[in-house]
Parts: structure tokens; C-alpha cells; sequence
């Protein structure tokens, strides 16, 4: 990732701008696109507000699993929990306030839509790997953020159309 050198003695996301409309940065159970990640930084870092990273995965409606308690396994797989590791530490690092969220549900599209609508972000920030999340999955997905969230959107450039 490239970073910009700042000053790493100040919480930027205190006191300025809207405390209640943070940036929103979302995958959908793949690790994070890479442009999508420093762009959703850089505007925390920019705009003094708090960064929200959720990871909406699908949970498979196993009623046994959940009743056992089975449905709350470890983080998917290493290269997803890196990748949300290395962009909260970033932004940590750059004195942004950072919540990180796992959203499992089994209607993701809906969850994602939904989590959007409590977080009420100022800018949501699609950023799921397109070269591993299934290009149908994605375009859904991403329709529905397109119809139904009221925000600014963001999507990395090569998925803007």
C-alpha cells in the first residue's frame, strides 16, 4: 500500500466534521481490493471521521450448527483476515478510529443493505476482490448497494461499469 507520511500524534477522527457519518468499507467474505482499501483510508483520514470495515458473509442456514453454536467459527480464511488486518492497522496508524464488524447472514446482499442503513455512512466503499469474489455474486450485489443505499458509493475503477 502506499502511504502519505502524517502527523501520527493526533486522532483525526476527533472532533471534526459529523461524528455520526463514517466511511463504510465492505467485503463480502474475499480479502479486500487494494484500491478500494487505500481510498477508503485516505478519506477517513481526510475527512476526520471514523472508519467502519465490515465483512458480510453468507450463513448457511444450518439449524443444528447454529443451535450447537458452530455458525460463529474463526475468520474465513487467512488472506481475508489479513488483508482487514493490514487496512484497520493503516488507518489506525494514520490516527483514524476503527471499528471492524463481521456481518453473517443467509441473505448477504440484504445484511449488506441493511448494515448501511444503521451505520449510515457518508461514503460506503464497495471494496470486495473482483478477482475472487464470483463476478455474479458481485454484480448483484453491488446493484443492490447502487439502488437501495442512500450514500455516496465508491467502487474500484475497473468495477464502475
Amino acid at each position: 500500500m502506499r502511504v502519505i507520511t502524517r502527523d501520527r500524534g493526533t486522532d483525526v477522527s476527533a472532533g471534526r466534521g459529523d461524528p455520526g457519518r463514517p466511511v463504510l468499507l465492505v467485503t463480502m467474505g474475499v480479502p479486500l481490493d487494494e484500491e478500494a482499501s487505500v481510498f477508503a483510508v485516505d478519506t477517513a483520514v481526510e475527512s476526520g471521521q471514523r472508519l467502519v470495515m465490515a465483512n458480510v458473509t453468507a450463513l448457511e442456514p444450518l439449524r443444528m450448527s447454529i443451535t450447537l453454536g458452530y455458525d460463529a467459527l474463526p475468520e474465513l480464511t487467512p488472506d481475508v483476515s489479513a488483508s482487514l488486518r493490514r487496512s484497520a492497522e493503516l488507518a489506525r496508524s494514520l490516527g483514524v478510529r476503527v471499528e471492524r464488524l463481521r456481518v453473517r447472514s443467509p441473505h448477504p446482499v440484504q445484511a449488506l443493505v441493511e448494515l448501511a442503513a444503521d451505520v449510515r455512512p457518508g461514503l460506503f466503499v464497495f471494496g470486495p476482490d473482483r478477482r475472487v469474489l464470483r463476478r455474479r455474486r458481485y454484480r448483484r450485489a453491488l446493484a443492490a448497494v447502487r439502488d437501495r443505499v442512500t450514500c455516496l458509493l465508491w467502487v474500484p475503477s475497473d468495477a464502475a461499469g
